[in-house]
């Protein structure tokens, strides 16, 4: 056996084309594209201040302190400074592009929408029995058992057991529609009575609803929705002509390894 591979680009290609993860790379290139076109076409223009922030950004995003760090992180994944400072340039570019898309659209959608952004702290237990879930909700008002026993029983899971069904914080649209209306109808701290779905009867505790407020922390993230919806529109417009030409590409490419 070899001490050393030797792997070429076409090595690379084909098992890419094996994993089936062309299809994502091709999507991550045209993204890229588009956002490069359209803030050109927009004028935007970055700074040396701003990209030595995003810069720092990164490194501290990936947990590189030193130089040393920076440079073994840059080795792993055979990337240059030149390719550093473009992965740089495109993570800025991409947030600047959006916020000059978005940012003034973002009250509007936020109002419109401000249900979506409800959010509510809960626990559940989900029984097979229906009748045995009433059981168990009427024992919780009459104070003959608590919810933390419930979850120690009657949850399988041991994690999940642990932590007596806790679901942390989630917003609406992450709660099936049935259980969704009945928690925002609540008055929390409460328990809920059995909500019967296709999945289950679940025995919910409410600990806190918590109404959306526009802070930057949501500003942010309302544009970043914005910006992917409109870029994923635009990939799929463009995504017909980019997969023909990309098969062109690879077909040339195996004919090459061939005549090798």
């Amino acid at each position: 056996m070899p001490e050393h591979l030797n792997i070429s680009i076409s090595d690379i290609i084909h098992r890419l084309k094996l994993s089936c993860q062309i299809p994502d790379v091709v999507r991550a290139i045209t993204s890229q594209k588009i956002i490069t076109e359209a803030a050109q076409e927009a004028g935007i223009e970055l700074t040396e201040a701003e990209l030595q922030a995003e810069g720092d950004k990164l490194r501290l995003e990936k947990k590189l302190v030193t130089a040393k760090e920076t440079w073994a992180w840059l080795d792993k994944h055979h990337l240059s400074v030149m390719d550093f400072e473009e992965l740089v340039y495109n993570s800025l570019i991409s947030k600047k592009l959006a916020n000059y898309l978005f940012s003034s659209q973002v009250e509007k959608f936020f109002y419109d929408n401000r249900i979506d952004y409800d959010a509510a702290v809960t626990y559940e237990v989900i029984f097979e029995n229906r009748d045995l879930a009433l059981e168990l909700f009427y024992a919780l008002e009459e104070g003959e058992i608590t919810f933390p026993e419930i979850a120690r029983l009657y949850i399988q899971e041991p994690e999940l057991r642990r932590t007596y069904g806790y679901q942390g914080l989630r917003h609406r649209k992450d709660f099936r529609p049935e259980i969704a209306a009945a928690i925002f109808a609540s008055s929390p701290p409460e328990i809920l009575k059995p909500i019967t779905t296709p999945k289950g009867v679940y025995l919910v505790w409410v600990e806190e609803i918590i109404q959306p407020e526009l802070d930057d922390n949501l500003r942010e993230k309302i544009i970043s929705e914005l910006f992917a919806n409109w870029l994923k529109q635009q990939v799929e417009v463009m995504g017909m002509n980019t997969q023909l030409d990309l098969d062109t590409n690879l077909q040339s490419q195996e004919q090459l390894v061939k005549q090798d």
